[in-house]
């Protein structure tokens, strides 16, 4: 009987095949720890998957070189399929090095994105443990050559090989489970390229990717010019043309977005244990320098933050599955905000977010957009009980953008995404305001839900004193809007008698209504502000804004949506399911309400049904020519008169400040920026904020001093006494 020493097992083929797979299952935990960094901030969760991920692919992959009975074809087979891994790893981890984001299957394939993902030089990106990923293909040859290792080992049975493929795939199907139950949707809707490879692993979130961009360039191949047509002829029917009374009075304005994360209207005006729950917030939504709208719905799907953003920026949905920015976005054609503002008049761009630039594909897509800064986590201090779990908290992001936005050229589009008010709307203690007391509904997330408005308002209002000070507020516009709900259905039992209903009577379309999100545009010293009652929803910005800014061309652009303030707009407002809502009526898996009673309509008259009919025919070709633009990427075949298709590749987000202190050194006397409008000197100290991370004491009875839009003293907003 043959005898086995402790390392022969490695001379068998089973052997070489698993120290193949744990060689690069080393590999990779040495790149996860020391390039990808995603243990850091891992939840348990995480760790496990993250521990096991590496391993089913790679099993599966190597482990087919089981089934060759020849020697000669056998081991060649399995190191190509372990280098093949390797070659995955290394340019991955180069290519993070650049961008913090890892390879989509489109740029790897494609040699002039691979230049771009790559750099000028791969070689300038590589650091010395790099070495550890080849070494022992070095060691194995020199080994081979001397005859220390043979090549020979005999073939095992095909139960091996098939025992060795199913584990590899109950491994696979383990790791896929896990993340799906503790990220629902992990798949289909493919949000964040460093959470798939958290719970999945390299191998598989490339496999995704490449089954992702197959369907991709299979719709846009379908793509034709008559579709283009069609598309324009739709755009043209549905304009509606710039309000004379409101076109142009913001023109030339800087532009603020704030995104108001998971804010639902029902909080404007709320008042709890007899406090307001958004006191700044109310006072600008009633200012004669705002432009309110009460009857304003998000229109997300799956995509949802992703999906609004895109609704703003190119009035055009989501798409009906998955999210338009992570399913398409690396190579999606764009007429957004950013670019059109930029081509048109002058204007500078930027967004601020203290969560990673990867999630939501937002890294490329607002490349696509035309963008010229994103500002995201790698910009600002995290750590500690700084950033929660979608990013930084709320206060320092706008307290830690200044040294950012101080040198941007004005004029400006800048958007701000908060992420404190997300669900589960979970607030430190540090971060609760003492003269703030919740409800008691019994539901966890609803009583945060308040706290959690509470200190967004708070945020917001810290900011506006800022730009007051530092002299940005008279020449600037302020755009708040809520991207989509917060509460979601399941806790409606708890909200309902809050919000003065029985829940024992709660129906579709109380639902619906609860789709109601804040819009606001305030300009100051404008004094026709007031609460307009039309219905609308998130795809009717962009022209809105565009009008006000003076851009009244917009009819060239492919945008669905309508002016809110145009004297011909429709009223119908389009849920990404195909729902719809107006004034009259309000449809929810084909039950008729009545919008202002909010009774279904058992039995409908013949003129209802009509109604109704005409009603629904308009939302559902709003959201079919919206799917066609989308869905074949038709934007790359249509160029609107006088506008330059956005270039991806001209666009890098790293080293942001350095680019603006140049341009600005480039400008010298013509420079338009805060920074030199006050001397050079920075305007940070201007900034006030009681946010306990900035070693600023919460006090139980009193707030900083804050200024509200008409000046006033914003400390008589907010009770001053503690509540019993």
């Amino acid at each position: 009987m043959k005898h086995y020493g402790r390392f022969d097992w490695i001379n068998t083929r089973l052997g070489f095949v698993l120290l193949l797979v744990g060689l690069f299952w080393a590999k990779m935990q040495l790149a996860n720890v020391l390039d990808f960094k995603v243990f850091a901030g891992a939840s348990p969760v995480q760790y496990i998957t993250l521990l096991v991920n590496p391993i089913p692919i790679a099993l599966l992959m190597i482990g087919s070189a089981l089934y060759f009975k020849s020697a000669k074809v056998f081991y060649p087979w399995a190191l190509l399929m372990y280098i093949i891994n390797l070659v995955l790893l290394q340019v991955n981890v180069i290519y993070y090095r650049e961008f913090s984001d890892f390879m989509s299957f489109s740029v790897m394939t494609g040699y002039d994105k691979v230049n771009q993902g790559l750099g000028a030089s791969g070689l300038a990106l590589s650091n010395f443990h790099d070495i550890f990923f080849w070494l022992d293909l070095v060691i194995l040859i020199f080994f081979v050559i001397f005859r220390k290792v043979k090549l020979n080992a005999p073939a095992v049975s095909k139960f091996v090989g098939f025992a060795a493929t199913s584990f590899a795939l109950a491994g696979a199907m383990f790791v896929l489970m896990v993340g799906e139950m503790e990220r629902p949707q992990l798949i289909t809707r493919q949000f964040d390229s460093k959470l798939m490879v958290k719970y999945l692993g390299l191998d598989a979130y490339t496999v995704f990717d490449a089954v992702r961009q197959k369907h991709v360039s299979e719709m846009k191949s379908t793509a034709k010019k008559s579709d283009v047509q069609k598309a324009r002829d739709y755009v043209k029917s549905h304009y509606a043309a710039a309000n004379p009374e409101y076109a142009g009075i913001a023109k030339g304005k800087n532009v603020f977005v704030i995104h108001l994360e998971s804010f639902q209207q029902f909080s404007i005006g709320m008042r709890v244990n007899g406090q307001e729950v958004t006191p700044f917030l109310n006072s600008l939504y009633n200012s004669k320098e705002t432009l309110a709208f009460d009857n304003f719905f998000h229109q997300v799907g799956q995509g949802k933050t992703s999906d609004a953003e895109n609704l703003l920026e190119t009035s055009t949905f989501g798409l009906p599955q998955g999210s338009l920015f992570a399913n398409q976005g690396a190579d999606q054609t764009f007429q957004a905000m950013p670019s059109i503002l930029k081509q048109q008049a002058g204007y500078s761009s930027a967004v601020f977010h203290g969560n990673n630039a990867s999630f939501w594909n937002r890294n490329n897509v607002y490349k696509g957009m035309g963008y010229q800064y994103f500002f995201d986590a790698s910009y600002f201090d995290t750590s500690g009980d700084k950033a929660m779990g979608y990013g930084l908290k709320d206060k320092l992001l706008f307290y830690d953008s200044v040294p950012y936005l101080e040198h941007m050229q004005e004029p400006f589009y800048a958007k701000y995404i908060t992420v404190t008010n997300h669900f589960p709307f979970s607030l430190d203690d540090q971060d609760k305001d003492p003269n703030f007391q919740t409800t008691n509904s019994g539901s966890d997330v609803v009583d945060g839900y308040f706290e959690t408005n509470h200190y967004l308002d708070q945020s917001i209002q810290e900011f506006y004193t800022y730009l007051k000070k530092a002299g940005l507020y008279d020449n600037s516009i302020i755009v708040l809007y809520g991207d989509h709900y917060g509460i979601s259905n399941s806790e409606n039992k708890y909200l309902a008698s809050i919000l003065g209903k029985n829940p024992e009577k709660w129906t579709a379309n109380d639902n619906a209504q609860l789709q109601r999100v804040p819009f606001m545009i305030n300009i100051p010293g404008y004094t026709g502000g007031h609460v307009d009652h039309t219905y609308g929803g998130e795809i009717d910005v962009a022209p809105t804004l565009l009008h006000l800014l003076g851009i009244t061309n917009t009819e060239k652009y492919m945008q669905l949506g309508q002016d809110l303030l145009s004297k011909q707009r429709q009223q119908v407002v389009a849920f990404r399911d195909g729902d719809f809502v107006t004034p009259d009526y309000t449809v929810v898996n084909s039950t008729i309400f009545n919008t202002k009673t909010g009774e279904e309509i058992e039995k409908p008259t013949t003129a209802t049904l009509e109604a109704v009919e005409k009603s629904k025919q308009i939302a559902h070709q709003q959201l079919k020519y919206s799917d066609l633009i989308n869905q074949k990427d038709l934007l790359r075949l249509y160029t609107p008169a006088g506008f330059k298709p956005v270039k991806s590749q001209e666009y890098n987000y790293s080293n942001g400040l350095e680019r603006l202190k140049e341009l600005e050194k480039q400008k010298g006397a013509a420079s338009r920026d805060v920074f030199q409008s006050h001397n050079n000197q920075t305007t940070q100290d201007l900034y006030q904020t009681d946010a306990p991370e900035k070693g600023a004491p919460r006090s139980n009875t009193s707030r900083l001093k804050q200024v509200n839009p008409d000046g006033s003293d914003g400390t008589s907003m907010i009770d001053k006494t503690p509540n019993p």
